[in-house]
């Protein structure tokens, strides 16, 4: 009976083998060939794209597109420290405010923590609206045309508060216990302690909240009038927006407009813009895969 089994355990393993690395390799194209496709378009020349579309491989190999996001690099550079100081400095202080708030809310000895997590969770469903925000932020805090702008509005996610709040809620609370038995204080207890066991939680809101703020564009577009406080998203959406005007404007005035990179700049401008945040990834995988596994059953 052990051997039957032996080998019916046996021929699943091949089976799923067969079947699941196939449809894996498969998806895995599915995922990469569009960006191979945004890279070769980038890289097209126009009138090719708008004759015969979209190509995985240049065929007429053009770098117009990129000579025009280029046209000025100190503007680019400027607008990639912008976007890579917002960044670095919002995720830093996100993670570490919603990672406290989620812990203090997990505790049981605080007693308001069920009224603090309903008012959290109610700000979720219902909001002041767009005008009571912005006259907060801007005759409040005085926020308008400061680079703390693109950082403060957005520093609390509600979302990364309840999963940091469920995750640490899984840690044993006798680690707190112990640690205040040797006289640490609460603050402590959370550098030293919950933060190092929450690194699979921690990176992923990490991941999230990074991937925001390089993609946001709608704070600067609020708060800043000065453009060196540009960041490159609000940039970048700019310079397109300036490229499809002056190909509306061509073309009312019946100027041939095929030599404008329209279709390839988009394509350039998508590579300029995830190239860089795509280096985050390597360094937050092993964690992904230790919190896909922290709840699994061992046997």
């Amino acid at each position: 009976m052990r051997r039957i089994n032996q080998k019916s355990g046996h021929g699943d393993t091949l089976c799923f083998k067969a079947v699941g690395y196939p449809l894996l390799c498969l998806f895995g194209l599915v995922c990469i060939i569009p960006f191979f496709l945004i890279i070769a378009s980038s890289f097209t020349s126009e009138s090719y794209i708008i004759k015969n579309g979209y190509v995985l491989w240049p065929q007429e190999f053009s770098t117009s597109a990129y000579e025009l996001i280029f046209k000025n690099p100190a503007k680019i550079l400027r607008a990639y420290g912008v976007t890579a100081f917002v960044t670095i400095v919002g995720t830093a202080l996100s993670v570490f405010v919603n990672a406290m708030t989620g812990y203090v809310l997990q505790r049981k000895d605080f007693k308001w923590r069920n009224l603090f997590s309903f008012y959290f969770f109610f700000t979720t469903l219902f909001s002041g609206g767009l005008v009571p925000w912005y006259i907060l932020c801007v005759k409040t805090l005085h926020l308008k045309n400061t680079i703390w702008a693109l950082i403060i509005p957005t520093i609390v996610s509600v979302w990364n508060i309840i999963l940091v709040k469920g995750f640490m809620g899984g840690i044993p609370g006798e680690i707190t216990e112990s640690a205040k038995i040797d006289g640490a204080g609460d603050f402590r207890i959370f550098v030293k302690l919950i933060l190092p066991l929450s690194k699979p939680v921690v990176a992923t809101i990490g991941l999230f909240t990074a991937l925001a703020y390089w993609n946001d564009w709608y704070m600067c577009m609020l708060f800043i009038d000065k453009k060196e406080l540009f960041d490159l998203q609000y940039l970048l959406y700019q310079l397109m927006g300036s490229i499809k005007a002056l190909r509306e404007i061509a073309s009312q005035s019946a100027i041939s407009v095929s030599s404008m990179p329209i279709e390839s700049t988009k394509m350039a401008l998508t590579i300029v813009a995830t190239g860089p945040i795509i280096l985050v990834y390597p360094f937050v995988q092993k964690y992904f895969v230790k919190g896909l596994t922290l709840g699994s059953v061992k046997g």
